[in-house]
């Protein structure tokens, strides 16, 4: 007996329920853990998906602005052989007209180019790319209608 009348396998006992309370207390908190740092994971790998498909459908939102910007450009050097015939030199309008067409091929190239070389590597993204076969085919269209274009500046007659 102890000198406070306590029996020495009483308080090993007691010891000892102390000591398994606190181990199932840890062992409980560690699987919390456990499963709050699993849950943390999944989100960020989420976020993470989620924005390659941000950057993905914002590339192709780039793409169509090149595009836009082509199609513009090639309009308006087609409509300055007939806007300025008669208000500037004939040279002027050849050369104005010809920058503009030549900015649209500009854009088709650059709006391929761009979609297919983006330059930063993200994770593997949910939403589908644009074909690349696809992107060839149409801008190497538009860019050889730019062409045909440059040579009916060059070559076509001004006025009506």
């Amino acid at each position: 007996m102890s000198a406070n009348g306590d029996s020495r396998p009483e308080v090993l006992r007691d010891s000892a329920e102390k000591l398994a309370q606190t181990s199932e207390s840890v062992s409980a908190s560690s699987q919390e853990l456990t499963s709050s740092t699993e849950k943390l994971k999944d989100s960020a790998d989420r976020r993470t998906e989620l924005a390659a498909d941000r950057t993905v459908l914002a590339a192709e939102r780039t793409y169509a602005a090149w595009i836009r910007t082509g199609l513009a450009s090639l309009a308006s050097g087609i409509g300055a052989k007939k806007l300025l015939d008669g208000v500037v030199h004939e040279w002027l309008i050849i050369g104005t007209g010809s920058l503009l067409v030549l900015f649209s091929a500009m854009c088709f190239v650059v709006a391929v180019w761009r979609e297919l070389f983006p330059g930063v590597t993200s994770p593997d993204p949910s939403v589908r790319r644009l074909p690349p076969v696809l992107l060839i085919i149409s801008n190497g269209f538009l860019t050889l209608v730019a062409i045909a274009a440059l040579f009916g500046i060059w070559f076509g007659r001004t006025g009506g």
